[in-house]
């Protein structure tokens, strides 16, 4: 089995690689992908989840990671249907005008998501975005509630980078503009913001 080499590549190259080489292997298959930290190994393992893939992974002794993705059978792994709900948030306001109203709005929002019924499957957050699930905002309690009840909440590393807020991310995960891309495609309904 060849391993995919990606040791040095930046977001999103190591999880477009190895979906590319799912897509060539057979269900049962293993596919191998050496990276070299730990945010790659986890964007890989959500994107493997998603796919419903079995995922597994190994730390080599001079500090990489070794994962190997077990390829499920084809119609795993495809989006959950036009039941799935995808909520994208790239800005920390909603709405164009005043900006103090903008985030009333956004609060308001967010927390009538929590109260549906069925909750969002997934919301993304980018750009400005970012600064709603990082530590000081106001809607922090509801996305947790949301994460509570099921809703994956993930937010741009490089603008979490951008706006030097990684450190301070208060929920959810960080992801990559791919898996971005990916929920946002997979979406049976999407709200973009």
């Amino acid at each position: 089995m060849e391993i995919i080499n990606v040791l040095g590549k930046p977001c999103p190259i190591p999880v477009i690689e190895a979906k590319k080489a799912l897509r060539k292997t057979q269900a049962g298959e293993k596919v191998q992908v050496l990276v070299d930290n730990d945010i790659s190994r986890q964007n890989l393992e959500k994107m493997a989840g998603g796919l419903g893939c079995p995922f597994a992974f190994e730390k080599q002794g001079d500090g990489n990671i070794l994962v190997t993705i077990t390829a499920a059978a084809a119609s795993s792994g495809s989006g959950s249907g036009s039941q799935s709900l995808v909520v994208a948030i790239g800005q920390n306001t909603m709405g164009a005008g005043n900006d103090d109203l903008g985030g009333i709005l956004i609060k308001g929002f967010i927390y009538s998501l929590t109260e549906l019924d069925t909750p969002p499957e997934t919301m993304l957050f980018f750009n400005s975005g970012v600064k709603l699930t990082t530590e000081g905002s106001n809607v922090i309690p509801d996305l947790k509630k949301l994460e509570s009840k099921g809703t994956i909440i993930s937010s741009c590393g490089t603008c979490l980078d951008f706006y030097q807020l990684k450190e301070k991310l208060a929920v959810g995960n960080v992801t990559n503009m791919y898996a971005i891309a990916s929920a946002m495609g997979d979406a049976g309904k999407l709200i973009n913001l």
